[in-house]
């Protein structure tokens, strides 16, 4: 007997995992070996493609090899520098160069501001020709009308970007200094054919976003940020922070108010996921968006205000007010921040707490980034149903983890589990939102919080969406699956008369 109570011997040696074994006959019983507990993939039975034996091996071959020639192609690419606008737009730009020196001496700014752009571009002509005369400049009628509008822009509008403004098919500007500007376009980043005339130009336009919204940017105040008149978001960042000179970066939005079937159309959602979340917005569910920067999070609330009862009143609270929601009793509040002084701050907190004296039926905010969470948490558990939010998290289970670091980083001095505690009691349903690779934003997750089992707070995905592969032109392919879960806010969706439409949507 050995000192591991086996015996001693050949007999004892039992054929370990990838041991040789001695050849038996066809009579005799074979043992099963060790490997035989790993069986090899059925590769056909795996969803997807077809497989084929034969071509397998090369497509593999194939797509191994665009890989590694993708890689190289990027390892050497050459970055040139933009040339700048071209052609037409570049022979307008030279002209307006030319003649808004002499036309800024025979206007007056005052009141020019008081006209409208169609009034003063009016005004204009006569004294554009005047000028043109002077200047000895030939234009037809196309390069006039451009003309003007390039210098009313100058004078009354935001100067080269009013053109990206105008283009309904760009989401986002972001402007690196005076001599490079992208835009997205349809989820992808290309450079726009602008370009400012000096940092000063590009700062007086900045100035003008921030003024018009009661801020200011300057040495002293860095960054601001602002809105535009349609809703937009902007953010402006100075030097001596920003190294290449002035930036702006604005976050377009649709004229069109974007509804959770125009979602479904696109390919967001499938359409159960559309009817649970209409349901989810008209039964006053505790809703809290996540995702990532860019992903879709404020569209998603936009559109989940549209399922709200016009009788209520909601109250909607944000740093830079960009949500247009769709009622008819809705007050949007917004945050102020501090003087020079650094004294007549107020905060998302702060008006969290005041608008609890507001009388309203739900309270929305725009993004939660710190301690403001617990005060929303308490607006949910005291008759304020169907209170919504967005913050950055990349999946549900993160998303409850920032919520209790978010609450933590306050002065709230109650234990951790008290918190999620608070968390699982409140929140409803985490619809989470992600921008993919290939550009579009999809809702890859809808998931319930049930409640506490022990410390760890308890949750049900109802929805997901799984990726299979993407197609020959980069674009992701992937499916939308019912986890077949029976909801749990069932009850509360049978308050509202929709539990047995709301039981079909998810199953």
């Amino acid at each position: 007997m050995s000192a591991f109570g086996r015996k001693n011997g050949p007999a004892a040696i039992k054929p370990g995992f990838g041991v040789a074994r001695p050849m038996h006959g066809g009579s005799a019983k074979e043992e099963p070996r060790g490997g035989d507990q790993f069986p090899p993939l059925d590769i056909a039975s795996l969803p997807g493609e077809s497989f084929d034996p034969l071509s397998a091996p090369t497509s593999q071959m194939q797509r191994n090899a665009d890989a590694m020639m993708r890689l190289s192609d990027r390892a050497n690419a050459e970055h040139l520098p933009d040339a700048g606008p071209q052609g037409f737009e570049a022979s307008v730009h030279k002209i307006k160069e030319q003649v808004l020196p002499r036309l800024l001496e025979r206007v007056d700014p005052e009141a020019a501001a008081t006209l409208t752009k169609d009034e003063l571009a009016e005004e204009f002509r006569p004294i554009i020709l005047e000028v043109l005369a002077e200047l000895k400049l030939t234009l037809n009628r196309r390069e006039q009308f451009a003309l003007e509008k390039v210098l009313v822009d100058e004078l009354l509008g935001l100067g080269p970007l009013e053109e990206l403004l105008n283009d309904p098919d760009i989401t986002d500007i972001m402007v690196n200094g005076p001599d490079q500007t992208y835009i997205e376009k349809k989820g992808k980043l290309v450079i726009a054919p602008i370009k400012f005339r000096d940092e000063e130009h590009l700062f007086q336009i900045a100035q003008r976003i921030v003024n018009k919204v009661g801020r200011r940017v300057d040495q002293t105040t860095p960054l601001a940020d602002a809105r535009l008149p349609d809703g937009s978001r902007v953010n402006v960042i100075v030097p001596p922070l920003s190294l290449k000179g002035t930036a702006i970066s604005i976050r377009k939005f649709s004229a069109k108010p974007i509804t959770l079937d125009m979602l479904a159309n696109w390919g967001a959602m499938s359409p159960k996921m559309a009817t649970a979340l209409k349901i989810a917005g008209a039964c006053r569910f505790n809703i809290v968006i996540s995702g990532g920067t860019g992903s879709g999070k404020t569209t998603m609330l936009n559109a989940l205000s549209k399922m709200i009862d016009p009788g209520e009143r909601v109250l909607t609270i944000e740093d830079a007010a960009e949500l247009r929601l769709q009622q008819p009793h809705w007050l949007p509040l917004e945050t102020r921040p501090a003087n020079l002084e650094g004294n007549g701050a107020i905060t998302i907190g702060d008006l969290v707490k005041n608008a609890l004296r507001m009388r309203p039926d739900r309270i929305i905010l725009g993004e939660i980034r710190g301690a403001e969470c617990f005060d929303l948490l308490a607006a949910m558990n005291t008759g304020h149903d169907g209170s919504m939010c967005t913050l950055h998290a990349n999946s549900p289970r993160e998303c409850l983890g920032r919520m209790e670091n978010m609450i933590l980083m306050g002065d709230i001095k109650i234990p951790k589990e008290a918190i999620s505690k608070q968390i699982a009691d409140s929140v409803d349903l985490i619809i989470q939102v992600k921008r993919l690779r290939d550009g579009s934003r999809r809702i890859t997750n809808v998931t319930e919080v049930i409640g506490m089992e022990g410390d760890v707070i308890v949750t049900q995905e109802l929805f997901k969406f799984e990726y299979h592969d993407e197609d020959d032109s980069g674009k992701i392919v992937g499916e939308y699956r019912s986890m077949g879960l029976r909801p749990y806010t069932l009850d509360k969706a049978r308050m509202f008369g929709f539990d047995q439409p709301f039981l079909e949507a998810c199953l």
